[in-house]
């Protein structure tokens, strides 16, 4: 075994993922505080070709030298948007047809294990402040909630850890995964 050199890993340039088919989903940032957990979105973005990352509230926008500290440049691949009101840019989304997953402890979420995404559905996933999370009035807008389970003394994970899980487990389970 070696580890492979990134020629050999053979990546898409900025250019060619534009043009290139992208995974059905998008990402509200709601009023995220750190810089880091942006970047960090971004760069789980590119991976998994998403169609784009919107920006809301307090969120900070590229460029930025904090955020390029984790996007290592996928703020140039990554399209995104920055939208004052995250209920505005869900409400948006919703009347775009894409089905809005709040990432969020409800009294009505699922275990994301348990949730199976439709292979025909887009898929919008709004992710919450650092302290607060996801705001009632986005809640309130959303048509689910999903919930990663855990069984530690802390009732959340960093907003960066818990964006990878989501997005990886549910492009895997719609096999859009490269084998």
């Amino acid at each position: 075994m070696k580890k492979l050199s990134l020629e050999e890993l053979d990546r898409i340039s900025a250019a060619e993922y534009q043009e290139a088919p992208k995974t059905p989903f998008c990402i509200v940032l709601d009023n995220i505080r750190s810089l880091h957990n942006v970047g960090s979105a971004f760069r789980t973005a590119d991976a998994f070709r998403l169609e784009k990352i919107f920006l809301t509230g307090i969120t900070g926008t590229p460029p930025h030298r904090e955020i390029e500290k984790t996007a290592l440049g996928a703020t140039t691949s990554v399209p995104w948007e920055f939208v004052e009101k995250p209920e505005d840019a869900v409400a948006r989304l919703k009347a775009e047809g894409y089905t809005i997953i709040v990432v969020e402890q409800t009294t009505e979420s699922v275990a994301l294990n348990w949730f199976v995404p439709k292979a025909d559905a887009r898929y919008c996933l709004v992710f919450g402040n650092e302290v607060h999370g996801v705001s009632e009035p986005v809640v309130g807008l959303c048509d689910m909630a999903l919930e990663i389970p855990q069984s530690g003394t802390k009732h959340s994970l960093n907003i960066s850890v818990c964006l990878g899980i989501v997005v990886w487990d549910l492009h895997q389970k719609r096999g859009t995964l490269n084998p």
